[in-house]
């Protein structure tokens, strides 16, 4: 296992900057997760960790050593790609343990390798096929077992579940937890996906234009976003903006339809005097009064309901503003409704 570094790191392709100035870790044995939207230069950092891709400035560091210039296949990192890179003409089996075949590993550690990994992604009876003949997330399994045999210092996964469905992807996050749990190596997981982001990782680097806009754990990222990028990239259902007005003095923030809220003493407030964004996530927001919450002063004109099993996720407008809630009852669509906000989870950006 090795901890992996980025100090000042910058990479161009021809005239554009595609990273920018950015450093960060990742601990010996830990999961971390580059989070941010296509184009952010995720993947190229993740390329620039394997070796794929040479920085023009800056320092990578693996385990402590320096590897700027050294070759990829010295790195002893594994990778897992998004479309599995699977030889379609040899065997499971051979797939597997094609890496340990390469090194010239010795037989009876090729056969333990391939037995305890093919075991460990629940493919062992899979061996004797050939990759066509394997669903997508069995192919998956096989890309993992193939990584996991080389028992390397790192493992790197660029957005890999991106092409299996919704119910295969939440099993192979559950999948990916427990191999991390019981390998115990680093990791470092590439995707645009918040939610596999927040349900993997234990440090989640967000970017955004080659820059790294925050860096923390799931509930640090979304408890204390450090500035509106953040706040909207993080969320399930995203957090609601009402633009307005901040009155520093008052701390009170004034919408354009008339409303005036005053901001609770624990509210985030990022903002100097003037044109402000007011956020509050859907689950914080109420239409009835209820311990932690005030009234705001805002009134919303509901349009639609969406049942998702447990609640509503209730969609309405607020002076102009398009905002979405969840409730446990649907309110009626057209009615006029007080909204009540948290007093902790408030943020002003």
């Amino acid at each position: 296992m090795a901890s992996i570094e980025f100090r000042n790191v910058f990479k161009r392709f021809g005239g554009v900057e595609v990273i920018k100035d950015i450093s960060f870790s990742v601990p010996d044995g830990q999961f971390t997760v580059l989070l941010g939207p296509s184009g952010c230069g995720k993947s190229t950092a993740l390329r620039l960790i394997a070796g794929l891709e040479i920085p023009d400035g800056g320092d990578i560091l693996i385990g402590g050593n320096r590897v700027n210039e050294t070759h990829a296949k010295d790195r002893d990192i594994a990778m897992v790609f998004q479309d599995y890179a699977l030889y379609p003409h040899i065997s499971v089996a051979e797939n597997i343990v094609f890496g340990l075949r390469a090194r010239n590993a010795p037989e009876e550690e090729i056969s333990r390798m391939l037995k305890s990994t093919s075991e460990m992604t629940g493919i062992a009876k899979l061996l004797d096929r050939k990759p066509a003949q394997l669903s997508g997330g069995q192919r998956q399994r096989v890309a993992l077992a193939r990584a996991i045999a080389r028992k390397p210092k790192a493992f790197l996964f660029d957005e890999p579940l991106s092409n299996l469905d919704a119910k295969l992807r939440m099993s192979m996050r559950e999948e990916l937890k427990r191999l991390h749990r019981d390998v115990k190596t680093t990791c470092v997981y590439v995707t645009h996906d918040q939610l596999e982001a927040m349900t993997l990782g234990s440090q989640i680097i967000i970017m955004n234009a080659g820059r790294i806009e925050q860096a923390g754990t799931p509930r640090d990222l979304y408890f204390r976003p450090a500035n509106r990028f953040v706040a909207e990239f993080i969320g399930t259902v995203p957090i609601n903006f009402f633009n307005g007005e901040l009155d520093a003095a008052s701390r009170t923030f004034k919408t354009p339809a008339g409303g005036n809220v005053t901001l609770p003493e624990a509210a985030q407030v990022k903002a100097a005097a003037g044109k402000a964004a007011l956020g509050v996530r859907p689950e914080h927001i109420s239409l009835a009064p209820r311990d932690g919450y005030f009234r705001s002063g805002l009134e919303a004109q509901i349009e639609f309901s969406e049942f998702t099993g447990n609640d509503y996720i209730v969609s309405a407008d607020a002076g102009g503003e398009k905002i979405r809630f969840l409730s446990e009852t649907e309110p009626e669509a057209g009615s006029t409704v007080p909204l009540h906000f948290h007093s902790t989870w408030l943020y002003v950006f």
